[in-house]
């Protein structure tokens, strides 16, 4: 909410003085009206009966949206890392100061630590059927969202990257572009052997290697069976990687960076300086949102007038 500030005039003000105050009274509140006005930040508690638990979600609205009703706006899904949960993007990142350059809503959903997919171990956790069937549907019923496959987009960081690659693989009618921020692109070979590196856990979710969940969401397994028209058909992918990150993250980005050169999908991979780290994740969103703000056709942000 913007902040109301009240101004008294001093009573010992006469003659000139009184002239001068309101001068300075009136560049003070000339200067207030150029600074943007902020984001406007809601939590919506969504109950989902695919899993049968509430799932919020953060939503950032842009600064005109409650002044333009009649205005559509194009709608990028943000989604967390292992461990984390939705409030991860808004309080550890100034996502929301970044956001208000652009006219696009955010959201930020809650994946617990499903891999954003529907588990092989858990029936009751589809996550996957819940970001396509459940959660964008409640988003375009709440909110003016531009409801076509040009008005959404979706990117995230490490096991949200990985899960940002994979609906854009699966579901390329849906999203005009897809991001990654250090993506866990390598979890579906995760053995009982890598528990040492914390990836025994997600047999349980994705099953034995030559189960057909792990087929099924393994990127590079999705990549090469991709036929020429598929391809053409395929979102914009963004991915960076940190140079000092694990080999278990990095080595996979460079590698399934390789295999979209190979299949000609349109794609971007920067190998950058940092690791797997709020301070990289914070620093890249920045980049990951003027990519996907370029992709859903977003005005430029206005440069401010020099005066």
């Amino acid at each position: 909410m913007s902040e109301i500030r009240q101004y008294r005039i001093p009573l010992l003000l006469k003659g000139p003085r009184v002239l001068l105050f309101f001068i300075t009274l009136s560049l003070a509140l000339s200067t207030q009206s150029q600074t943007p006005a902020s984001v406007r930040l809601e939590t919506v508690n969504f109950a989902s009966k695919l899993i049968g638990k509430t799932l919020p979600y953060k939503v950032v609205l842009p600064a005109d949206y409650q002044r333009s009703p009649g205005s559509r706006y194009p709608v990028l899904y943000l989604l967390h890392g292992l461990s984390g949960h939705y409030t991860d993007w808004t309080t550890r990142t100034n996502i929301a100061d970044y956001a208000s350059q652009y006219r696009l809503i955010i959201i930020t959903p809650e994946g617990n630590d499903s891999w954003y997919i529907d588990s092989a171990g858990v029936a009751a956790d589809k996550y996957e059927s819940y970001i396509i069937d459940e959660l964008i549907p409640d988003v375009d019923a709440r909110y003016r969202t531009i409801q076509a496959r040009y008005g959404r987009a979706i990117a995230g960081l490490s096991m949200g990257g990985y899960g940002a690659f994979k609906f854009g693989l699966k579901y390329p009618g849906q999203f005009v572009f897809a991001g990654s921020m250090s993506g866990a692109f390598g979890v579906t070979r995760a053995t009982e052997k890598d528990r040492d590196a914390g990836w025994g856990a997600f047999v349980k979710v994705f099953g034995p290697l030559d189960s057909p969940t792990r087929k099924a969401n393994d990127l590079f397994e999705l990549t090469r069976a991709l036929t020429p028209a598929r391809s053409a058909a395929l979102p914009y992918f963004y991915s960076d990687c940190g140079t000092e990150d694990s080999p278990h993250i990095f080595d996979p980005n460079r590698e399934l960076s390789d295999l979209f050169a190979q299949k000609k999908i349109p794609h971007e991979f920067r190998e950058l300086p940092g690791d797997h780290s709020w301070v990289y994740w914070d620093r890249q969103v920045q980049e990951v949102l003027r990519i996907a703000a370029e992709k859903l056709r977003v005005p430029a942000p206005r440069k401010k007038a020099i005066r």
